[in-house]
This record gives structure tokens, sequence and C-alpha cells, in this order.
């Protein structure tokens, strides 16, 4: 089952549908990862959050995108961030996913649909639904500092960890 925490959600989010903006706080959600725990975004409040949606498990951008935050993680997590994948795709299909590469970080099951909705990711082509390849980059106070649209996923890591070093060193 899917939850999501509606009451939590910031009013231009839950009226807008979605389409938030850097300097904004990130849409509220809770769902579940490939282990079946619950996350949520103030579940990482006072570290920087990596969220990044992708189309489909199994498919090749995505795997290549899932692999590079994988071998970056080491790297992404001494830069003080955390790293969450989302997909619409099932519980089951991302602890498959997660299993088959060796995923160190939550993929979280946006099944409903919902949370594509309220971070505006959400679109279909020939009839099928699914999130688009989008990242936020979120501040440890839960404000997103950078958007990232139509990422190249073999790059998207890197981009995500160089901007990261750039704000934090600008912030310093």
């Amino acid at each position: 089952m899917i939850c999501l925490c509606l009451s939590a959600i910031p009013t231009w989010a839950a009226t807008k549908g979605g389409d938030p903006q850097v300097g904004q706080v990130a849409p509220a959600f809770r769902l579940q990862d490939q282990n079946g725990h619950w996350r949520a975004p103030g579940d990482y409040h006072g570290h920087w959050l990596v969220l990044y949606f992708y189309p489909k498990d199994f498919t090749p951008g995505c795997t290549a995108e899932v692999c590079t935050f994988r071998d970056s993680i080491n790297k992404l997590r001494q830069a003080g961030a955390d790293v969450v994948g989302v997909s619409l795709d099932d519980v089951k299909s991302h602890a498959e996913f997660a299993a088959k590469y060796h995923v160190p970080f939550p993929l979280l099951s946006d099944a409903n649909q919902q949370v594509a909705i309220r971070y505006g990711v959400l679109t279909s082509a020939i009839g099928f639904h699914f999130a688009k390849r989008t990242t936020f980059l979120i501040d440890p106070s839960g404000k997103i500092v950078k958007i990232y649209r139509d990422v190249d996923p073999k790059e998207n890591s890197a981009q995500v960890l160089s901007d990261l070093n750039a704000l934090k060193k600008a912030a310093a």
C-alpha cells in the first residue's frame, strides 16, 4: 500500500498540481522503498538530498543512471548528501532492480503517481505513464536549490556532485 501524506504538502503544490520551483520547500510525501520501509523528505532534514525521478526499472537509461549514482555514492555521502530514486514501479520491481545492481540507497515506489504529480514530473507516451527523468537537489533545510530536467543518465550524478560542492563552497 502506498500512502501520501497530504496534510504536509504545501498549498501551492496541492492547488497547482506540482511543478515546484527553486527556493521553495520540497513537497512532502511518504513512500515505501525497495525493502518496504517508509521514507519521507523530512527523514533527511539536516542533510543534502538528491531526489531523482526516473522512468522505469531495468531500462537501459535508468539502469545507467542508477549505476552512476551507485558508483558515486561515497563521494556524494562525503559531500553530505543522501540519494533517493523514485519511479512509478512497485516495491517488488524496485527490490529486484536494487538487488541486481547492488543499489545502496532507497528506491521509492510511487505506484499511485501522486508524488510524480506533486513534483511536476508525471508524463505519458503511447498510453503509459512514467516519471520524467528529473533530479531535485534539496538543501539541509528542505528547500529545492537546483532542478535538473531531461538529464543525461550517465552524467547526472557527476553534475549533481559538482554543483553540490560548488554550493557548499559558496555558502562557506
